[in-house]
């Protein structure tokens, strides 16, 4: 999983999040310094404990810096008419149940299944992605394979 897919929205977000970890890493670095000047470090738990924010920011810091270097944004990709890919929203009919389901398939960082996005590396999405409208697709699901018919696809973002 080499590339980070985005929205231009999500992308903002991200970029966004770093400006704010950056500003809390330098005053951090004053909260650190400020525990160093009240003695022994080996009992100070202040700044053991400040030490270990700084470290976690400076990590989150790094994440977000290399999924914003690798980030590919969905908004230019081409969508091809009728195929399920990233960036879609796809509507799907389950064989058994004849229930309808719409899902927009978007990079995991922006994943939220709640609000009808889902990871294109989710098991649904791996299953149907490259087939077009009017498909029948078996999917192996973790409760189980389902047959799902592709109703119909349409740019998303």
């Amino acid at each position: 999983m080499n590339e980070t897919y985005l929205t231009r929205a999500g992308y903002e977000k991200l970029a966004d999040d770093l400006k704010a970890l950056k500003k809390h890493r330098t005053e951090l670095s004053k909260e650190i310094e400020e525990a160093r000047e009240k003695g022994d470090l080996k009992e100070n738990a202040e700044y053991h404990a400040a030490k270990e924010r700084q470290a976690e920011i400076l990590r989150r810091i790094q994440e977000i810096e290399e999924k914003l270097r690798k980030a590919q944004l969905i908004d230019e990709i081409k969508v091809e008419k009728d195929k399920v890919q990233i960036g879609v929203k796809v509507t799907l009919l389950e064989s058994d149940s004849n229930e309808e389901f719409e899902w927009t398939l978007v990079g995991p960082e922006e994943s939220d299944p709640v609000s009808g996005r889902i990871s294109v590396y989710s098991p649904l999405a791996q299953g149907i992605l490259g087939h077009k409208v009017g498909e029948k697709v078996q999917v192996a699901l973790p409760a189980g394979s389902k047959t799902f018919k592709i109703v119909k696809t349409e740019p998303a973002l």
